[in-house]
């Protein structure tokens, strides 16, 4: 018991300490649907998109084209050159307010828009996403006196492509809110999965586990690789579910064969719960708003987060349960 007390604090220190290592200010879930409406002149050469609903604007450039990126202040602040290479200003203030989605880093004191331009290379291939804050609502509070469907901001991000003014207006429009039925449906799900493992079925805890890692890995992998990766997508997206399932994985193959699986079982099957309470706590933001940053069906991603929260927290009661009357076994 003592052994047990000691491996189960670790194990809550362990999720939470990872936990806590997270992406500066990566595309999060949103109500806004932020849209190129118009390139004029409409050159040939650039590709401009939106990445995670309204969060990032990405820029990608042909081969033989060059487009220089103008700030806030009107300073020099990303230039990409005919090679594919992309090179950021270090000293455009445009540059430390658009670390944060809503512009709250802090600029340097020799940051100055009329200095001469510090160069440094942050990409190789002819795009680069940044925040643009020309490009989405800069409020966390929603605008007042509108509602779904109206839009909520309107700005231009000027370039110069060949020495070619362009500019690029984005609009950006409140969605409405999406169906609660893929969280209602995961909740539920959740629960009774929860209720099968809490009767103390420790073989079905441990495969259940693995199921939910599973597809908890689907949806977090989906999500990190579908914006680029200057926009730092949090790598707990895939590392928390992916430990999860090599845990109970190890449980499930060491079960009756390994001394070390038949001493350590319920510590392993903890830690891997855990590892899938944090990764459903982290994505339970992700369950209301209108606009996921994945190529995940939106309801699929929802439903995945519900049902893995619920089931992971089942699966911890669980394996506590099993750990403190291990005279109960079926």
């Amino acid at each position: 018991m003592r052994r047990w007390s000691y491996l189960s604090v670790f194990a809550v220190l362990w999720v939470l300490g990872t936990a806590g290592v997270a992406s500066a200010d990566p595309p999060g879930p949103t109500d806004y649907l932020s849209e190129v409406v118009d390139i004029d002149p409409n050159v040939a050469g650039i590709e401009v998109e939106i990445v995670g609903g309204d969060s990032f604007v990405l820029l990608t450039v042909a081969p033989g084209i060059g487009v220089d990126v103008v700030g806030y202040s009107g300073e020099p602040y990303l230039r990409f050159l005919p090679d594919g290479t992309v090179e950021e200003n270090q000293l455009a203030p445009s540059k430390y307010l658009n670390e944060d989605r809503y512009a709250a880093g802090e600029i340097p004191t020799e940051a100055d828009a009329t200095a001469e331009p510090r160069w440094m290379v942050v990409a190789d291939d002819g795009a680069y996403a940044w925040h643009d804050h020309r490009t989405h609502w800069m409020n966390e509070i929603p605008p007042p006196g509108r509602g779904p469907g109206d839009q909520v901001a309107e700005g231009v991000v000027p370039l110069f492509v060949d020495g070619v003014e362009v500019d690029v207006t984005v609009a950006s429009v409140w969605q409405d809110p999406p169906s609660s039925l893929p969280v209602v449906l995961g909740l539920a799900g959740g629960v009774l999965l929860a209720i099968a493992m809490i009767r103390r079925r420790s073989k079905l805890t441990a495969a259940a586990i693995l199921g939910l890692a599973a597809v908890a890995l689907v949806a977090g992998g989906t999500a990190y690789l579908s914006v680029p990766t200057e926009t730092a997508p949090p790598w707990s997206l895939w590392v928390f579910p992916l430990t999860s399932a090599l845990l109970s994985g190890v449980v499930l193959l060491g079960r009756g064969r390994s001394e070390f699986v038949a001493r350590y079982e319920s510590f392993l099957l903890l830690i891997a719960a855990l590892e899938l309470v944090g990764w459903g706590v982290a994505h339970w933001g992700w369950l209301w708003p209108a606009i996921l940053p994945t190529a995940l069906p939106f309801w699929m991603d929802r439903f995945v987060g519900a049902v893995t929260l619920v089931g992971a927290l089942g699966a911890t009661a669980a394996v506590v349960a099993e750990a403190v009357a291990p005279q109960r076994r079926y």
